[in-house]
């Protein structure tokens, strides 16, 4: 089997809520079907269109923004570009005059009402998440392309390989399984982060890849003070009320700010009681996912359902610990990026295959070994921290009510992060030598549950909570 190599920036994707395999992964494969159009001269020969969504996408895909993402994939846009100020302005036009720019360049008549079809009793073979792109060309041929949103924007042509931002490379450290990712870390002496940065010259120096994650890095911090400072009601029609700015002014008191930087400082002159830590951990992470839910800007960590599970660990770390430098955020991603790379080859990162536990299981476990590597945990305790993290994710369902990426997905990524922050105080406390589980296994018994698990626990919104709430809602 050959290696599959994946970048950090594969695993950390800027992008738009509220959804990495609904939202994001549609819009890049609608992007891919424009680039292809556009390569063999037949983006002007365009004369219609339309998306058949089905399985997953079909199901909860209103409710995710898959019929969104697809209109802005088609009109040319980029997730890490598009203002999401335009968002419902850009779509309501699109619905309004019943057309969109082809690739940005060429009108074509589009109804979306009639011209997306959520197929929701079908599904194809490779994967829960497919949709396909028939289009109609003035010279009478019809070309039809199928795509797979495979989980953290990954996406799949049918017959093809994945899309990502890694090219193929010979990297100097290949890893599929945590033991060989040990392997290489007692061989060179590396701590994790740093196998994984050598690594990443493959794709380019080491300047570039620093500023590549102090972006990330950044994208998440400010969608923490974004969320952490926006009240109302998150959309979609459950009327859930967003709580993170509710708590922000409980727990910062009569202190005032004015920014980012004076915030934390803020946050900061409250002490250290640990149920006041606690308390703000939960509230970086419900502002991240109050943002994802709003259709904001946030970063696949892995996917954007867990979005916010490694910005509250890292926020964590960045406010809480004096000695927290620039570096060692970064080294924290580096670490938490390699952890979330070896669930996707070895199991999955898609709810759509796995449950939840593709998603918040990973997120933890990801933000679990980040974290111990920076509270100076050995190699080995920070793949052990990893490993304790998902195995009480184990069988964690994917029911979101009217399969909207809120309940429970939102308080999920705060159980997440707290979970992170326990698992990396056992591996500190504990010797690996006496481990009997390890994070090879952990990941085999994810996917191996994940294929035991009922189709209605894997983002349907077909059991499980998503069933147990009456709702009045359009979508299940």
């Amino acid at each position: 089997m050959p290696h599959e190599a994946i970048s950090v920036f594969d695993m950390f994707k800027i992008g738009v809520g509220p959804s990495s395999s609904h939202t994001l992964g549609p819009w890049r494969a609608a992007q891919q079907f424009c680039r292809f159009l556009h390569d063999n001269a037949l983006l002007e020969l365009t004369t219609g269109l339309e998306v058949l969504l089905y399985g997953s996408l079909a199901k909860t895909g209103r409710g995710h923004g898959t019929d969104i993402a697809v209109l802005l994939g088609l009109s040319g846009e980029d997730p890490v570009t598009f203002q999401v100020e335009e968002l419902d302005q850009r779509v309501n036009l699109i619905h309004s005059q019943q057309s969109l720019l082809l690739g940005g360049i060429v009108p074509v008549s589009f109804d979306p009402s009639t011209c997306i079809r959520f197929l929701k009793n079908e599904s194809l073979p490779h994967h829960p998440n497919a949709l396909t792109f028939l289009a109609r060309l003035s010279n009478g041929e019809d070309i039809a392309q199928t795509w797979y949103s495979v989980g953290g924007g990954f996406v799949e042509q049918e017959g093809g390989a994945s899309i990502a931002s890694s090219a193929s490379v010979s990297l100097p450290f290949p890893i599929d399984k945590a033991e060989q990712l040990l392997h290489w870390c007692m061989k060179t002496g590396l701590p994790v982060s740093g196998v994984v940065l050598e690594n990443e010259l493959a794709w380019r120096s080491e300047i570039e890849t620093r500023q590549g994650l102090l972006r990330i890095w950044d994208v998440m911090r400010q969608c923490i003070y974004r969320g952490a400072h926006t009240k109302g009601i998150l959309p979609g029609g459950l009327q859930v009320q967003r709580r993170a700015a509710a708590l922000n002014i409980r727990l910062i008191g009569n202190r005032s700010y004015n920014g980012y930087t004076p915030w934390i400082e803020a946050i900061r002159q409250g002490g250290r009681d640990f149920s006041y830590i606690i308390d703000w951990v939960s509230c970086f992470a419900l502002a991240v996912n109050e943002e994802n839910a709003s259709f904001g800007r946030v970063v696949t960590a892995p996917t954007n359902g867990a979005a916010g599970v490694i910005p509250a660990v890292g926020q964590y770390i960045a406010t809480f610990f004096e000695e927290a430098t620039e570096d060692h955020l970064l080294s924290y991603l580096l670490t938490a990026s390699e952890i979330g790379s070896i669930f996707k080859k070895g199991a999955t990162i898609s709810a759509a295959m796995g449950g939840c536990q593709a998603e918040i299981g990973v997120s933890s476990a990801m933000a679990a070994a980040g974290l111990t590597e920076f509270l100076g945990g050995t190699q080995r305790q920070v793949i052990m921290a990893a490993e304790i993290a998902m195995e009480h994710h184990l069988g964690l369902t994917c029911d979101p009510i009217g399969g909207l990426v809120q309940i429970p997905c939102i308080e999920r990524n705060t159980m997440g992060a707290i979970k992170a922050i326990t698992a990396a105080q056992l591996a500190l406390q504990s010797s690996p030598d006496y481990a009997r589980v390890s994070l090879d296994t952990v990941v085999n018994t994810m996917w191996h549950t994940a294929l035991d698990m009922s189709h209605k626990y894997k983002e349907t919104a077909d059991g499980g909570l998503a069933v147990q709430i009456p709702l009045s809602l359009p979508e299940c």
